[in-house]
């Protein structure tokens, strides 16, 4: 149910073989998550066009912002090493950020993000990494519909 007219329209100026490109991954990574009813597919693009600007932006703008100076050092992303708040800054159609979520997406996706950081912004990876990260949040599923309203995680996050 994704394809390159749904992202044009969310996007209008996304060339048609750009928005073809991410539609293809975001697709395949959909399905394969079980973002399958209106209503998912409709939250996912939703927040993943937001945290991309309409998936204009598959790697975080840096400034550095007083923000961004922030993740520098922050041991609950990870980021122990000095340099570690930039090399591991928000990557990817969900903006993927601090060294411990490349390192735990990276082996659940089967691929070195943490050595290689700049692979989470490819459209193919930053599609899979969406999934993962969507599907990894309960609340996110909640949210959107797939949790029954009697499951015990409507009391955490609606």
């Amino acid at each position: 149910m994704i394809n390159s007219t749904l992202l044009r329209t969310i996007n209008p100026r996304l060339s048609e073989a750009r928005a073809a490109e991410i539609a293809r991954g975001l697709s395949a990574a959909a399905a394969g998550a079980g973002i399958n009813t209106p209503a998912r597919i409709t939250a996912f693009l939703a927040q993943l066009a937001h945290e991309s600007c309409g998936f204009r932006y598959a790697e975080e703008l840096w400034g550095p912002t007083s923000a961004q100076r922030r993740y520098e050092g922050r041991a609950d992303l990870g980021n122990t090493q000095p340099g570690d708040g930039y090399r591991y800054r928000g990557r990817g159609w969900i903006q993927l950020t601090g060294r411990h979520n490349y390192r735990k997406f990276g082996q659940l996706l089967g691929l070195d993000l943490e050595g290689n950081p700049d692979l989470a912004a490819r459209p193919d990876v930053a599609a899979r990494l969406a999934a993962a990260y969507w599907t990894s949040r309960p609340q996110l599923a909640v949210r959107s519909g797939q949790v029954p309203r009697d499951h015990p995680a409507h009391q955490w996050w609606v």
